[in-house]
């Protein structure tokens, strides 16, 4: 019984050991990333049991599941193996058996929590197909070794022996295809990932808070092949976390897009990426992109995706809000494979929808994506005679003002917040007909080179000005200039406008009282909040400011989107409802009669929300309302 046991047990080992060579062997096609694999490997552990388990642990009941199956399967056949191993003395191997029968009835409880998820019907978030029988195989697993470890004796085989083994290996036959072309591919090629993981600044260090690592990584242009076309396009890493996916949906339910009715499904875009490697793809059991056209699926590495596997409304739907990716529980980078691909579609073959295709031009050739002239961005605050900062003068903050300052709406914000520098004894002034637009909504559509000539002329422009920090309402100038500039060789300290103020009040010198009156919500910009981790500064300045304030149920790090980011409002694909509109009324469900934004994107799109609805006042404008004079 012995021999048969470690025959099992070596049959395993190999098989899993075969299907990593041929997921290696694919996942090498990609481009190298001038980092060693082998080296990740060590931080694995940690990244599993610290990152991974953060992001596994906001659903109690699912990382329960998940430690038992896990823990079980894994634990029950290693203390199996080791107590059948010859030579092993009577006492210890008992004892060492007992210990894999607790660790395989761990996994059979998971298994059957697992399979309660789908009973009596599997949630639309989750994958079917393969994912309904993984249960019943991994129950098979450990059921049947549980007899074997009871059966086990150096006196012949028991016929009780031979049917946990007979059980146990039909229900190991179907694991090892689970990891070969299903669910349990996760396994191997999550190790994968998460040693070569794309950015590693994301992971949790020792003694720091939680680091943000967003910024987009600048193309060198002179390569002949930009972006991502096909799987080869794709880096090493990159390709591993496609196959990492173990499509639990919760970046399905997150998509702004998704929930709005677009041709997105988050789940549906990685999974499709996975098949894209293969020339015949496993089936895929998940919800599609909501009425995308039926694709023809698989290809090769050298194969085209967009029209082969992804339709390219998939692509310009995205929002680049970043909620799928931090709902991952395998810390897939969903968006930067959206930026790739876009890269290759607008820089190889200019296939933009139309709307894109005019801001992208308005860009190049007027250095504003709205085509307006660039003295005109300070009309909305000419009344307040703000100073204009000529080459080789200096001042103590520059403000940034962006491409929310043409619109006439946003104008009373940045009048807001232009009277609480001036009350607070600030020194400041702007660039005037000099600022261009910071690049943002190009580098987003796919356009690197039109976002890298935005950047010099924006560095060059500032390098010729001194000043001690940059100061902007605009949460993606923000995020652009602090993040994204320091790349293409300009690096300054940047400020958001809300942590300006919420310092000024910090310090006295601004001087609050709260106000009576409606229940405020504040709203999370994604490029302030999930991109940055500026959570609390405008938070802050609402309870300094407001005497009610209550969340909307998706806020901080896990808000929804307003709908406006990744250039979406240009590439304007059809939807069923509006992204804003949905977000309103999770405003309205909150009870509040006020959102409070920071950002001119958010105020354009929740304030073109029709019919009645909460106010919409930036944070700047409610906390002028509460200054004591």
């Amino acid at each position: 019984m012995r021999w048969l046991v470690l025959a099992e047990m070596a049959c395993a080992g190999a098989a899993v050991a075969l299907v990593w060579m041929v997921l290696l062997a694919r996942w090498l096609k990609g481009r190298p990333v001038g980092r060693s694999w082998l080296a990740g490997l060590v931080l694995v552990p940690r990244r599993y049991l610290v990152d991974v388990h953060h992001v596994v642990a906001r659903r109690p009941r699912n990382a329960r599941m998940h430690a038992l199956a896990a823990g079980g399967l894994l634990g029950g056949s290693l203390a199996l193996l080791l107590g059948v191993l010859p030579g092993m003395p009577p006492v210890p191997g008992f004892i060492i058996r007992i210990v894999a029968i607790v660790f395989f009835v761990l996994g059979a409880w998971g298994a059957l929590i697992d399979r309660a998820r789908r009973r009596p019907h599997t949630p639309s978030q989750l994958s079917g197909g393969a994912f309904v029988w993984l249960p019943v195989a991994l129950l098979a697993w450990c059921v049947g070794n549980v007899v074997v470890a009871l059966s086990v004796s150096d006196t012949g085989l028991h016929a009780a022996g031979l049917a946990g083994l007979t059980l146990a290996l039909a229900g190991g036959v179907a694991l090892l295809v689970a990891v070969g072309r299903g669910p349990m591919r996760h396994g191997l090629a999550g190790i994968a990932w998460l040693a070569g993981h794309t950015r590693p600044g994301r992971f949790a260090r020792a003694g720091l808070l939680r680091p943000f690592d967003t910024a987009l990584w600048p193309l060198d242009l002179v390569h002949e092949r930009l972006g991502v076309l096909t799987p080869r396009d794709f880096t090493r890493p990159e390709l591993a976390s496609f196959d990492a996916c173990i499509q639990c949906g919760r970046c399905e339910e997150a998509c702004p897009a998704f929930a709005a009715g677009q041709r997105l499904n988050p789940k549906a875009l990685i999974q499709g990426l996975s098949g894209a490697m293969r020339e015949r793809p496993a089936p895929y059991a998940g919800s599609p992109a909501p009425h995308a056209p039926a694709m023809p699926g698989g290809g090769g590495m050298d194969a085209e995706i967009v029209g082969q596997v992804l339709a390219p409304d998939t692509l310009w739907a995205c929002t680049t809000c970043r909620a799928c990716v931090e709902e991952c529980p395998m810390l897939i980078e969903h968006v930067d494979a959206v930026i790739a691909l876009r890269r290759g579609q607008t820089l190889m073959k200019g296939a933009v929808p139309a709307g894109a295709e005019q801001v992208l031009r308005a860009s190049r050739e007027q250095a504003e994506p709205g085509g307006r002239a660039l003295d005109a961005r300070t009309d909305g605050i000419a009344a307040l005679d703000v100073p204009v900062l000529a080459p080789g003068e200096e001042t103590d903050i520059l403000l940034w003002l962006g491409e929310g300052a043409y619109d006439l709406r946003y104008g009373r914000s940045l009048r807001a917040l232009v009277t609480l520098m001036r009350k607070a004894g600030l020194r400041f002034a702007t660039l005037g007909a000099d600022e261009v637009d910071c690049g943002d909504v190009a580098r987003r559509l796919g356009d690197e080179a039109t976002f890298q000539a935005l950047a010099r002329d924006a560095i060059g422009v500032l390098g010729t000005r001194r000043f001690g920090r940059i100061v902007t309402a605009d949460p993606h100038a923000f995020h652009v200039l602090k993040n994204e500039y320091p790349a293409l060789g300009g690096t300054w300290v940047v400020e958001h406008h809300t942590t300006l103020l919420d310092e000024l009040v910090r310090d006295g010198r601004l001087v609050l009282a709260q106000r009576d009156g409606p229940a405020v919500a504040y709203h999370d910009p994604c490029y302030l909040g999930r991109y940055n981790g500026v959570i609390d500064a405008p938070r802050r300045l609402l309870d300094a400011a407001c005497r009610t304030r209550v969340e909307v149920e998706r806020h901080g790090m896990r808000s929804m989107c307003c709908g406006g980011g990744g250039g979406s409002p240009a590439s304007d694909v059809d939807a069923v409802t509006r992204i804003p509109d949905l977000r309103m009324e999770q405003v309205r469900q909150s009870g509040a009669s006020i959102v409070a934004v920071a950002c001119p994107g958010c105020t354009a799109m929740l304030e073109g929300v029709t019919g009645e609805r909460p106010e919409v006042k930036d944070v700047a404008e409610l906390v002028l309302e509460a200054v004591v004079p």
